[in-house]
C-alpha cells in the first residue's frame, strides 16, 4: 500500500482543529444506514440467483488461461438497489484438490483504497500456497473503481505522471502554497469528472460489495483474507455481517479507530515511516564495504542528500527528481526485499552511474492511466470516509511539528491527502468498529512489529475489537504484508487457519525473517 492512508508506531500524536468522535462498546445503524442494509440483501439474494458467468480473461489482465473471469453486478448505491448499476471484474483460479477436499471460495484484497486483486489466482502457483489452493478456489478482483470496474479518473493521466518533481522535507511557504492550490483544484477535477457518482466510492460500500461478491460465488458465509486497507473494510463487513463470516485472515492491519479515520493515521503512518527509513540505512552502513555510502546511518542519510541535490539541480534521465527519488526509496519502508536493489542504484549514481537509479524511479508512461486511477479511488474513498480538518493551517501546523521529527515521508504523505481538505462531497462519520462476542468466529490478525504502512497498534486494536480473534507477530521485522513471504511460521500459522479454522491461542510470536544479503550490481530491466 502507498504511503498515504494510515498509522503510528511512535506513540499518538497530540493534534487539534479536528473532531473525534468516540467509539462506542456497541452501535446501531445510523438511519441512513438502514435503507443501505435492505439494499444489500435485496442486491445479494439478486447475486445468488444469477451468479458469475466465468469465462475467459482479457487479455489486459495478463492472467493464465486456467483463471478465468467474469463480473458482478452492484447498486452504485445501496439506499437505491434497482437504481443504477456497476460491474465490479472478477477472476477465478479453480481448487486444485479433490471435491472431498474442497472449501469454497477465499476472496482477497491486497489494499489500498485503489488496488486491485485481479492477480490472486496466480498465486495458487508458488509452493507457499498449494495447500490453500487444494481447498479453495482463489477469487480476486477489483473494487470499484478501480481499473475495468466502474473506473474513476480525477484528472489527465499524463498530467499526473508530470516529472521530474520536487519533495522538500521543509518546504517554503512559496512551495506550500503551490501544493495547495494543486491540491484545490485534484478536489474540484474529482467532483467534477465523477458527478454525483462520487459520494458512492467509500469503505462501507467496499464492505457491502463484498457481501454481494459472497452471495454471487455462491457462498453461504465468506471466506476472506485482506491486507493492508483490505483489513479495514475487511473490519467494517464483520461488523455489517457477523453472520456471513466464516474464516478472515488480517494481514497488516490497519488501526480501526474512528478517531484515526484517516487524518490521524496518516500522520502516524508518516512517523513510522521515519523509523523504518532509520533501518534501512543501518543497514546499508553495516555493508559499506558493498555499497560505500557510509558507515553510520548519518552517513547514509548524507549520501542520499548529496544525491536529491543532485538530481535537483539535473534530472537523473530528465525525468528523475528528487520526488521520483523519494517515491523509489519510499519502497524500503515497505518490504526489505526492495533494500539491497535501491542501495545499489544510490551507490551507482553517486559514482557517475545513473542507470540503475533511472531504471528504479523513473515513471513508466504504460503505467500512467493505472496509476491516476488508483489514486483517484484512493483520494475519494479516504476523502468520503470521514471528516479531514478544513483549515490549511492545521495541517501546516500539525505537519511542520511532525516534519521535525520524521522528515522523510511526513510532507509528500500531506500532500497527497490535501485535496481531502477541499473536498466538496459530503464525508461520512466513520463506523465503529465492533462485534459482540460470540458473533463472530475465530478470526487470524497477521501483523510485523515494525510494519510502518500500518504500524503494529493497529493489530492490537483490531483484536480488541473482534472477540475469539488471534495475532500473530512476526518480530523486529518491518515488512508490509507477511502472508505467503519468507517467513515458515507465520505461513504455518495462516495455512493451519485456512484449513481448519483453529488459531494458535490469543497470541502467536514468529522470529524476523533474515535480513536481506547485500547483493553488488543491480537488475537492469
Amino acid at each position: 500500500m502507498r504511503a498515504a492512508a494510515l498509522y503510528g508506531i511512535l506513540g499518538s500524536l497530540v493534534l487539534t482543529g479536528l473532531s473525534t468522535p468516540a467509539d462506542g462498546v456497541g452501535h446501531t445503524l445510523p438511519p441512513e444506514g438502514r435503507a443501505e442494509a435492505r439494499g444489500v440483501a435485496l442486491a445479494a439474494e439478486r447475486a445468488a440467483a444469477r451468479g458469475i458467468a466465468f469465462g475467459a480473461c482479457p487479455a489486459v489482465e495478463q492472467l493464465s488461461e486456467s483463471i478465468r473471469c467474469g463480473t458482478v453486478s452492484v447498486p452504485l448505491d445501496y439506499a437505491r438497489p434497482n437504481g443504477k448499476h456497476i460491474r465490479l471484474t472478477v477472476s477465478r483460479g479453480a481448487a486444485t484438490g479433490t471435491p472431498a477436499q474442497r472449501q469454497g471460495s477465499l476472496v482477497y484484497n491486497p489494499g489500498g483504497p485503489g488496488s486491485s486483486g485481479m492477480w490472486f489466482p496466480l498465486l495458487a502457483g508458488l509452493a507457499q500456497w498449494h495447500a490453500t489452493a487444494r481447498a479453495y478456489d482463489f477469487v480476486g478482483y477489483a473494487p470499484r473503481g478501480v481499473a475495468r470496474s466502474a473506473p474513476l479518473s480525477c484528472m489527465d493521466p499524463k498530467r499526473f505522471a508530470k516529472a521530474p518533481t520536487l519533495a522538500p522535507k521543509h518546504p517554503s511557504a512559496a512551495y506550500k502554497k503551490k501544493r495547495v492550490a494543486q491540491a484545490q483544484a485534484y478536489a474540484r477535477s474529482c467532483a467534477r469528472k465523477a458527478g454525483s457518482d462520487l459520494q458512492h466510492f467509500t469503505s462501507l460500500n467496499n464492505a457491502r460489495d463484498l457481501d454481494v461478491l459472497r452471495a454471487a460465488l455462491g457462498e453461504k458465509r465468506l471466506s476472506y483474507m485482506g491486507a493492508s486497507y483490505g483489513t479495514y473494510f475487511g473490519a467494517l463487513y464483520a461488523t455489517l455481517f457477523p453472520g456471513h463470516v466464516r474464516r478472515m485472515v488480517f494481514d497488516s492491519v490497519v488501526d480501526p479507530r474512528t478517531s484515526q479515520i484517516w487524518y490521524r493515521n496518516n500522520l502516524d503512518q508518516s512517523a513510522a515511516f521515519e523509523t523504518r527509513w532509520g533501518d534501512w540505512r543501518r543497514w546499508a552502513a553495516r555493508h559499506d564495504d558493498v555499497y560505500h555510502l557510509g558507515r553510520t546511518s548519518r552517513q547514509v542519510l548524507a549520501s542520499y542528500d548529496t544525491a536529491r541535490a543532485r538530481l535537483a539541480r539535473r534530472p537523473a534521465g530528465g525525468t528523475v527528481g528528487p520526488g521520483q527519488l523519494q517515491s523509489a526509496f519510499l519502497k524500503m519502508g515497505y518490504a526489505d526485499s526492495f533494500w539491497a536493489r535501491g542501495a545499489n542504484a544510490l551507490s551507482a549514481y553517486l559514482r557517475g552511474d545513473d542507470e540503475p537509479l533511472r531504471v528504479l524511479a523513473a515513471p513508466d508512461p504504460e503505467a500512467a492511466r493505472a496509476e491516476e486511477n488508483s489514486n483517484a479511488v484512493y483520494t475519494s474513498v479516504e476523502c468520503n470516509d470521514a471528516p479531514w480538518p478544513r483549515s490549511w493551517a492545521v495541517w501546516d501546523r500539525d505537519n511542520t511539528r511532525l516534519a521535525r521529527r520524521a522528515p522523510f515521508e511526513t510532507w509528500d504523505n500531506a500532500w497527497l491527502n490535501l485535496p481531502c481538505a477541499f473536498w466538496r462531497v459530503h464525508q461520512q462519520k466513520p463506523l465503529p468498529i465492533r462485534v459482540a462476542k460470540g458473533a463472530l468466529p475465530p478470526t487470524l490478525l497477521l501483523a510485523a512489529e515494525r510494519d510502518a504502512a500500518t504500524p503494529y497498534r493497529g493489530a492490537l486494536e483490531l483484536q480488541r475489537r473482534l472477540p475469539g480473534s488471534a495475532l500473530v507477530t512476526e518480530r523486529g521485522a518491518g515488512t508490509h504484508g507477511i502472508a505467503g513471504g519468507p517467513n515458515a511460521c507465520v505461513n504455518r500459522h495462516t495455512e493451519r487457519y485456512l484449513l481448519t479454522g483453529a488459531v494458535p491461542g490469543r497470541r502467536a510470536y514468529c522470529a524476523a525473517r533474515p535480513e536481506p544479503r547485500p547483493t553488488s550490481g543491480t537488475t537492469r530491466t
